[in-house]
């Protein structure tokens, strides 16, 4: 892969000199093209994570509004159903209880999800600039 300003400092090896300013802008353009691929990476991966939190909060939205409303007339209808055999009163603690059930389990899945998104920090394009700023502090010393 050639980056801009390669066939200028090729260019003044070939005729002997010692181009600097070629030098330097050869490095300028590379450096700005990792750090254009840097950005770019640390969106992608932002924007990953926060589709991971929008799921997260959806799915605890669907919680919450289970919890709340406790879907009255399908509940209505099984602890009627179940007061065929139980009393009322057992049949009502028992719905409710698997309505609450359900609405913990859908919240506990929410909180999962929300924990892989969170914090949306692009911890992987950070770790890959610090190589970068590494490898470059190498190559001037060296």
């Amino acid at each position: 892969m050639r980056f801009p300003g390669a066939e200028e400092a090729a260019k003044a090896r070939e005729n002997g000199r010692v181009a600097f300013g070629a030098a330097a802008r050869h490095v300028a353009e590379h450096a700005r093209s990792l750090v254009r691929l840097e950005l770019e990476l640390a969106a992608r991966e932002l924007r990953r994570r926060v589709a991971a939190v929008g799921v997260g909060i959806g799915l605890g939205a669907g919680a919450l509004l289970l919890a709340l409303l406790g879907v009255p007339f399908l509940l209505a209808a099984a602890a009627a159903a179940i007061a065929l055999v139980l009393p009322v009163w057992a049949a009502l603690l028992i719905v409710t209880g698997g309505s609450l059930g359900l609405a913990g389990l859908l919240g506990g899945l929410a909180t999962a999800t929300l924990r892989r998104g969170a914090p949306p920090i692009p911890a992987q394009a950070i770790e890959e600039a610090r190589r970068t700023a590494d490898a470059l502090r190498n190559d001037v010393r060296g």
